[in-house]
């Protein structure tokens, strides 16, 4: 069958297609005229790889768009097959990011392909890591040297924000339960004085 069936059978775009076939995940061959036949309709067995991108900022919104490309280019230049893109505007110590948490439940990959080890998270990577190994799965970071200060100072930002409102809620907890405890008190104390 030619590349642009093969594409439109596998709900991918004819570029995303051409890629798996230019890095040798599909099977096929090239005529001369420059048509492109896929000789087997399933991609060869390789690593099924998800791409996550994430800034902190929707102001990098652009950088993010970048990111997802660059990843993806990489992971096809590796042979992988592109399962799914994800792309997230969150900060990385946010422990709660949706995207992020659908795709580490999503059995469907092999491999999550990051740019650098913040891109996952600020904190706790290597419970990731080892959660990833018990699946039968890996984290592949392109980039291990990178040092983004102001992702950093942005996260250390939203991290002593985060503190503050935690101790601020447990003040005003402790506060009520304080309350709470003087008017059971007198409460008990009223009720003793009209029984005696």
């Amino acid at each position: 069958m030619k590349l642009s069936e093969y594409a439109k059978q596998a709900g991918v775009s004819y570029r995303t297609a051409w890629r798996w076939w230019k890095s040798g995940a599909l099977d096929g061959y090239q005529l001369p005229t420059g048509t492109i036949i896929i000789t087997s309709d399933k991609p060869k067995k390789s690593d099924v790889a998800c791409i996550y991108a994430r800034v902190s900022h929707t102001q990098n919104k652009d950088s993010l768009d970048r990111q997802a490309q660059k990843l993806t280019d990489y992971a096809i230049a590796k042979g992988y097959q592109v399962y799914k893109v994800v792309k997230e505007i969150g900060s990385g110590v946010d422990d709660n990011r949706q995207k992020l948490v659908e795709i580490l439940t999503d059995p469907n990959y092999t491999v999550l392909v990051v740019e650098h080890p913040a891109s996952l998270t600020r904190f706790g990577a290597n419970y990731i890591n080892l959660l990833f190994k018990e699946l039968g799965k890996r984290i592949e970071v392109v980039n291990a040297a990178y040092d983004d200060k102001t992702d950093l100072m942005d996260d250390f930002v939203e991290t002593v924000a985060s503190f503050c409102s935690h101790l601020y809620g447990l003040k005003i907890t402790k506060r009520k339960t304080e309350r709470l405890i003087q008017e059971l008190t007198k409460d008990r104390v009223t009720l003793r004085e009209t029984l005696e």
